[in-house]
């Protein structure tokens, strides 16, 4: 057995350089002064893991440190996702802790000294909660609940030099799903996903036998993928180009290096049984429906509301209940025809809850995992009365075409420090995705506010 040796990999690819204008957004304030250059990639080895790996069940070869703890005036900072710049520094967005007012919007660390904990901390975009964070060139994408920033900074600063530019405003906020969760494309394409603003688009949402409406007036403004200039500033949700449509919540949003492509996986509807307990039992609600990995092509319909995908029984998209689906059903008498719509390329537990994607483009892990896709799952809470199987991450190892070329397999688990946990009663969910200068993996908790760093210092798997 010998030891893997690690070098810095290049985690950005080319891109238009985007020149900033003028700050239109209020600034933070930092916690600590700016500082001079980061420390830039350091070998795994040196990376001072957790004895228990931070309570984290691993494969082989495999530890974890945590990065640091988050917090904010004493209460948990809820950490979304995140960016590692080339220097190895890590920002991360921050929902408003027990939604307080006013949030704070992005935390950025930095490991001096590289034993893998965070030794100094910085703290912006005062008042502004947010999920979507981005990096490329020296930029900072920060997609806020109603707009998306663009902030520049420095080489060796925590903060940006500074306000940002506001790149998209007067993005939606009521309803169910409201992060806009974003990704960065080829060139200057700027991927921003809009969840549903309901459930299943019923007259009244989440209530019993509600009908759904036909056809669905969130289509045309919710529940799909919007394509944006990286650098433009203030634009619309109308400037966009509507790339896909009929995905209900696209959180995990992220594009395929191999391919150019966006992926995601889909959060997938819930409460089968509780609206139509007449056709659903509790324990088909509890499996239904699948989540879905989907490749998210240019006018490409997804299916929501209409259809869902059902991975344990029929093995392909079925109508809607709310649309004269019995759970078997293909066809509806409004046209609707399920075949028709984009089908997955892969599927998982129902109400998993993903959260993050991330395809693995550095050499310090195992062959095995390289080109293929990690995927977070936060949970959901309609798997009564079946245990809760969320709160890790998994890999699914993928071909050269952007296909997978086999099942996905539990990577890291043990976030909820507790067997068959409801999400609420975790200790730990996961988030956010991002790997670091020298291939490690970053994830984020926005239960407790942990970082985790994961690093591989065993022997090489076999090629």
């Amino acid at each position: 057995m010998h030891l893997h040796s690690t070098h810095l990999a290049a985690v950005t690819a080319a891109a238009t350089a985007i020149l900033l204008g003028a700050c239109s957004d209020q600034e933070g304030v930092p916690t600590s002064p700016p500082a001079g250059p980061a420390t830039t990639d350091r070998s795994p080895h040196q990376v001072a893991c957790a004895a228990d790996n931070a309570h984290l069940t691993l494969p082989p070869g495999f530890c974890a440190v945590v990065v640091a703890d988050l917090t904010e005036n004493g209460v948990v900072a809820p950490a979304r996702h995140l960016a590692v710049t080339p220097a190895g520094d890590v920002f991360v967005a921050i929902n408003a802790p027990g939604n307080r007012q006013p949030a704070f919007g992005i935390i950025g660390l930095r490991d001096r000294d590289g034993d893998g904990t965070a030794d100094e901390q910085t703290q912006f975009s005062a008042g502004l909660g947010g999920s979507g964070l981005a990096y490329r060139n020296g930029t900072l994408f920060f997609g806020a609940n109603d707009r998306v920033l663009r902030y520049r900074l420095s080489a060796g600063r925590l903060i940006p030099e500074s306000g940002a530019d506001v790149v998209i405003s007067g993005l939606p906020t009521t309803g169910d799903h409201i992060s806009k969760d974003l990704a960065l494309g080829e060139g200057n394409q700027l991927f921003v996903n809009l969840g549903s603003a309901s459930n299943s688009c019923q007259v009244q949402n989440r209530v019993l036998e509600s009908p759904g409406v036909f056809p669905c007036p969130e289509l045309p403004i919710r529940a799909g993928l919007w394509l944006f200039d990286a650098g433009g500033m203030n634009q619309m949700e109308s400037n966009g180009v509507h790339w896909g449509t009929g995905y209900r919540n696209l959180v995990s949003i992220t594009v395929n290096p191999r391919t150019g492509q966006p992926y995601a996986v889909q959060q997938g509807r819930d409460m089968l049984h509780d609206n139509w307990p007449a056709l659903f039992t509790a324990e088909q609600q509890a499996v239904l429906p699948a989540e879905e990995m989907v490749r998210i092509g240019s006018g490409s319909n997804n299916g929501w509301p209409y259809c869902y995908f059902d991975a344990e029984f029929e093995h392909k998209k079925v109508l809607a209940p709310e649309y004269g689906g019995d759970g078997h059903i293909v066809r509806g008498t409004q046209g609707i025809d399920c075949a028709s719509y984009n089908q997955p390329l892969a599927s998982f537990g129902a109400h998993t809850s993903p959260e993050s994607m991330l395809f693995y483009t550095g050499d310090q892990f195992p062959s095995h995992y390289r080109g293929g896709a990690f995927i977070a799952f936060h949970g959901g809470f309609n798997r009564a009365p079946l245990p809760n199987e969320a709160g890790n991450v998994q890999f699914v190892p993928f071909n050269g075409d952007g296909t997978p070329s086999g099942p996905a397999e539990i990577f890291a688990d043990g976030f909820a420090e507790n067997d068959g946990a409801l999400p609420g009663s975790a200790k730990h969910r996961p988030v956010g995705l991002a790997q670091g200068p020298d291939g490690s993996l970053y994830v984020s908790d926005d239960r407790g506010g942990r970082i985790y760093r994961i690093v591989f210092r065993g022997g090489e798997h076999e090629q």
